[in-house]
C-alpha cells in the first residue's frame, strides 16, 4: 500500500427524501405515506421497553413514562430506570465483546452498517413518525433527522472503505524492515445522547462501533424510544451481542456511572455546557482518555447594510424557529446594521407570521412543542424578561387553547432593544426566542458575536464579497454560512458541511459528518517488523 492522505468518498449521495419529493412533485405521496406511518406508530403506544445488556432484556426496579411533548396525556412507552449496577454489568459485557468485535475485518463492519442503513431507509417513514411523537419534530424535520442518520452510517462507512481501514505502509530505515501505521480502537465507549436529534445518537454510535469499539448507549430521558428503535435496527442487521448496550435512566445515575467507570476508555457526549465540562473534567482527571463533547451554541447571524433583507429575514426566521429553537445550531441572536434595522425587523416579523404553530404530526406544522416543562417554563420566564428589559415585536406567549392545552406549545418570539450584555443575548436558551441588536459596523457585529463562550455556527447576509470574506476570516465559529435563505445557521449536510464547534461548543476540533470525525475514536499504533 502506498503512503497517502486521508481520502474523502467520491460516491456518497445523501438520502434527501423531502427534497426529492418536492423535486419530483410528489409531496402528496410523501404526506400520504407519513400519515400511514403515524397510524402505525400510534398503535404501538404504551408498551414497556427493557434495557438491553449483552443482548438480554433487563428490567429495573423502577420505570418512567415517555410522553409526547405535544400531548402529555399520551404515554408513548414505559422505560427502565437503569442503575449503577446495570452500567457496571453492561461495561463488563462490552469489555468482553470488544476483543471479538474489533477483530472482525473492517469490511465486515462496513457491510453491517450498510445493512443497517438499508433497514432504516426501508422503514424511514415509521422511524420519522416515531421521532415526531418522541421529540416533537414536524414531519419535514423528523424525516430530515432520519435521512441524516442514514447518511451518517453510509458516509462513515465510505470513509472506512476509502481509507482502507486506516492502515498505511510507512517508509522504512532499511531493506529488512517493514513498518505500518495502524489506527486501532480504544475499547468500551459511553455514548451519551441528547433529545433533539436521533442522528446524533446514530452518528456517535456509528463512529464508535464502525471503528471497532463497543458501546454503552444512554438515551436522553425525554426521548428513549427513538434510540431504542435504532438499537433494534442494529440487532436486526446482525450486530453481535454486547457490542451495543442500551441503558435508559437519569443522567445523574447512568451518565455519571459511565464517567466513573475505569473500564470505559472513551465517551462521546452531546448536551449542555455545564454537564459536558464537569463530565469531561471527571473523566479525564484519572487517565488521558478521549472525551468528545459537543456542548451547544449561541449562534449569531449578521445582517449588513448591503444584505438582501428579504433573504436575510427568511433565513433568520427559519434558523431561529425551526424545531422551536431546540437545536445547538439555532439562530438565537442577530446583529443588524442600524441603517437597515427597522426595515429588517418588519420583514422578519412578516416571515415569522407565516410559521405555523401546530402539532408535529400535522402536515403544515412548523413551530412544534418544546420538549418538557422545564423548557416551557424557561421560555415563559425569558419572554417576560424580554418584555421587561427590551421590546417584544412578535410572539412572547404560551399557546394553551384547544388542542394545545396538554402540550408545551409557545409562540416564536422576537425581542429587540436589549442591553448588549443581556442574558437573552448571551445565554443558550434552547427555546424559540430570537434577539435582534443593532450595530454601527460589520466589525462591531463580529466583535459582539465573538464575545460568546460558544463557537458553533454563525451566518452573514451581505451582497459584498469583501464583507463575506472578512466575516469568514474573523468569526470564531466552526460552521459558518453566507447568504443562506433556507436557514441562517442550521442545516449542515453530511459529507458536505462538517459540523464542528469551537470554544465551549466542541472539544475535538473534528466535525461530525466530515472526513476526520472517525479519527476521534481511534489511536495510532506503529507496527515494525524486522526480517
Amino acid at each position: 500500500m502506498s503512503h497517502r492522505q486521508i481520502s474523502v468518498p467520491k460516491s456518497f449521495e445523501n438520502e434527501a427524501t423531502w427534497a426529492r419529493a418536492v423535486e419530483a412533485r410528489k409531496e402528496d405521496e410523501f404526506h400520504s405515506a407519513y400519515d400511514r406511518a403515524i397510524k402505525r406508530i400510534r398503535s404501538e403506544f404504551g408498551k414497556t421497553y427493557p434495557n438491553i445488556i449483552n443482548g438480554n432484556e433487563v428490567y429495573a426496579d423502577s420505570t418512567f413514562k415517555d410522553v409526547s411533548p405535544a400531548n402529555t396525556s399520551e404515554v408513548l412507552g414505559v422505560f427502565q430506570n437503569g442503575s449503577k449496577k446495570d452500567v457496571e454489568i453492561a461495561v463488563a459485557a462490552a469489555y468482553e465483546a470488544f476483543a471479538s468485535w474489533c477483530a472482525i475485518p473492517y469490511k465486515e463492519r462496513i457491510r453491517l452498517f450498510g445493512k443497517t442503513a438499508d433497514i432504516v431507509s426501508k422503514n424511514k417513514f415509521e422511524f420519522a413518525a416515531l421521532v415526531s411523537f418522541d421529540n416533537g419534530k414536524n414531519r419535514f424535520e423528523a424525516m430530515g433527522d432520519v435521512d441524516e442518520s442514514i447518511d451518517l452510517m453510509r458516509y462513515y462507512s465510505s470513509l472506512m472503505e476509502e481509507n482502507e481501514g486506516y492502515t498505511r505502509v510507512m517508509s522504512k530505515t532499511g531493506p529488512s524492515e517493514a513498518v505500518k501505521s495502524v489506527l486501532r480502537p480504544y475499547g468500551v465507549w459511553g455514548v451519551i445522547a441528547p433529545f433533539n436529534f436521533v442522528a446524533l445518537t446514530v452518528g456517535m454510535s456509528t463512529g464508535a462501533l464502525l471503528t471497532g469499539n463497543t458501546v454503552i448507549y444512554k438515551p436522553a430521558t425525554d426521548t428513549p424510544w427513538m434510540g431504542f428503535r435504532f438499537c433494534q435496527y442494529l440487532a436486526e442487521a446482525g450486530l453481535p451481542k454486547g457490542a451495543m448496550n442500551y441503558i435508559s435512566g437519569p443522567g445523574g445515575v447512568v451518565g455519571n456511572a459511565l464517567v466513573e467507570d475505569n473500564l470505559v476508555q472513551g465517551i462521546v457526549f452531546t448536551g449542555s455546557r455545564d454537564v459536558g465540562v464537569a463530565s469531561h473534567a471527571a473523566f479525564t482527571s484519572k487517565d488521558p482518555r478521549p472525551f468528545i463533547a459537543e456542548m451547544g451554541g449561541k449562534n449569531a447571524a449578521i445582517v449588513t447594510k448591503n444584505a438582501d433583507l428579504k433573504k436575510a429575514a427568511a433565513g433568520v426566521a427559519s434558523g431561529a424557529f425551526g424545531y422551536s429553537g431546540q437545536k445547538c445550531s439555532a439562530t438565537s441572536r442577530v446583529y443588524v446594521d442600524k441603517k437597515v434595522k427597522a426595515q429588517f425587523e418588519k420583514l422578519l416579523v412578516d416571515a415569522t407570521k407565516n410559521l405555523k404553530v401546530d402539532d408535529p404530526t400535522r402536515r403544515d406544522s412548523f413551530v412544534t412543542p418544546l420538549i418538557n416543562s422545564n423548557a416551557y417554563q424557561k421560555f415563559i420566564d425569558f419572554a417576560e424578561l424580554g418584555r421587561k428589559d427590551g421590546r417584544v415585536i412578535f410572539g412572547g406567549r404560551a399557546v394553551k387553547s384547544g388542542d394545545y392545552a396538554k402540550g408545551y406549545f409557545v409562540e416564536p418570539t422576537i425581542v429587540t432593544d436589549l442591553p448588549k450584555d443581556h442574558p437573552i443575548l448571551t445565554e443558550e436558551l434552547f427555546v424559540p426566542l430570537l434577539a435582534v441588536a443593532s450595530t454601527d459596523s460589520l466589525d462591531e457585529a463580529i466583535q459582539e458575536a465573538n464575545k460568546s463562550k460558544y463557537g458553533l455556527t454563525a451566518g452573514i447576509f451581505s451582497k459584498d464579497r469583501k464583507e463575506v470574506t472578512h466575516f469568514f476570516d474573523r468569526i470564531e465559529a466552526g460552521t459558518v454560512y453566507a447568504n443562506r435563505k433556507s436557514s441562517a445557521t442550521t442545516g449542515a449536510v453530511t459529507g458536505t458541511q462538517p459540523f464542528v464547534g469551537w470554544k465551549y461548543s466542541g472539544s475535538s476540533g473534528k466535525g461530525a459528518g466530515g472526513p476526520y470525525y472517525l479519527l476521534s475514536f481511534l489511536h495510532e499504533q506503529t507496527q515494525t517488523i524486522v526480517k
